[in-house]
């Protein structure tokens, strides 16, 4: 009962931080609402005040409060599908970037961008709308299958295969993204660009609706997983023992984080390494139990990656930076300091 107390703790702490820097993220950027902060005129938009500008409307709601929503589920998204993994292959290098299921899922949507053109026409309609995001959601399924098959054999896995395979994957999406980004016209040349860059610009709050469908639908399978994964830490053969089912349990692993990463892929791009830093600040506080990690690498994924939108529109205003560059350097170091830490293990 006291872990339960101190779970729900450490969720209320993350939450109201989550709110604070999600008033501040608000309140961030050059447009001028006339002496008035964001926040009040948010709060007059749905109160459905009449002499509420147009602007200042479509400044608050469309753009501000859609692009904080957007970074809070990716960011939860990317990072519970790094710890899941983790969790999976039970070592703290596996994320959807390192491991390829980014440049996977960023490969066939590029491919859908540049190429859609000339079968979109003959696919349903439904299927036409969201042929990018299902493009990404295939190339992230099938880089997790690559991956899993490669390094792993008799329940064990070769954490060096693993990182390799995702180079291999990472290498080829590169090169064939490379050749497209040659072929491609203007308007997919920006497209691209946007993908390999990551960026919540293009945040609406149709994205947002469909992210929150994935969100829901994933955390139902994978929140009440801590105790499966923490039994996954002693074994497959330990789990199998203690009641877990590991292959329905990889399986829905698999499934799962391929259709967030894809997902997530689709509407922002690439944003690596949120998937390594948060549950790698989180295993140092808690170490490996699952049971804590899993549930509070949802909100603080939200907060790493809404302080990192926040500081990527507001270093070089009015201009953004793309907040795939920011991530990448926050993430290099930690990366660098696991490495260190396996080395020293050796």
């Amino acid at each position: 009962m006291r872990t339960q107390s101190k779970l729900y703790f450490y969720l209320t702490i993350s939450a109201v931080l989550l709110v604070i820097i999600a008033v501040l993220s608000l309140n961030t950027g050059v447009y001028d609402f006339g002496g008035n902060s964001a926040f009040k005129v948010l709060w007059q938009f749905i109160k459905g005040d009449p002499n509420l500008s147009l602007s200042d409307k479509y400044v608050v709601w469309d753009v501000r409060a859609a692009r904080i929503i957007m970074a809070i589920l990716i960011g939860s998204m990317l990072s519970v599908s790094g710890t899941s993994l983790q969790g999976l292959f039970k070592n703290p290098l596996a994320t959807g970037d390192l491991i390829g299921l980014t440049s996977g899922a960023t490969l066939l949507a590029a491919i859908a961008i540049v190429l859609g053109g000339h079968f979109k026409e003959y696919l349903p309609e439904a299927v036409q709308f969201s042929l990018v995001g299902i493009s990404a959601f295939i190339g992230s399924f099938l880089s997790m299958m690559l991956v899993y098959r490669i390094s792993t054999s008799g329940g064990k896995t070769n954490v060096v295969m693993m990182l390799l395979t995702g180079v291999a994957i990472t290498a080829i999406g590169f090169s064939i993204t490379g050749f497209l980004i040659y072929i491609s016209k203007d308007e997919q040349l920006r497209d691209l660009t946007f993908w390999n860059l990551g960026s919540l610009a293009a945040a609406t709050w149709t994205k947002n609706i469909i992210l929150g469908v994935v969100l829901i639908i994933a955390y139902i399978i994978l929140l009440p997983k801590g105790k499966a994964f923490n039994a996954m830490m002693l074994g497959e053969k330990d789990a199998q023992h203690l009641g877990i089912n590991v292959e329905r349990l990889k399986k829905q692993i698999i499934i799962i984080v391929a259709l967030m990463v894809g997902t997530c892929v689709a509407f922002s791009g690439t944003i690596g390494f949120v998937g390594l830093i948060v549950p790698y600040i989180l295993r140092l506080l808690f170490k490996s139990n699952y049971a804590f990690i899993l549930p509070l690498s949802a909100l603080c994924g939200s907060i790493l990656l809404l302080t990192a939108d926040t500081f990527s529109r507001s270093i070089v205003a009015p201009s953004e930076l793309p907040i795939g560059i920011l991530t990448a350097l926050m993430g290099g170091p930690i990366f660098i300091a696991i490495l260190v830490k396996f080395k020293k293990a050796l």
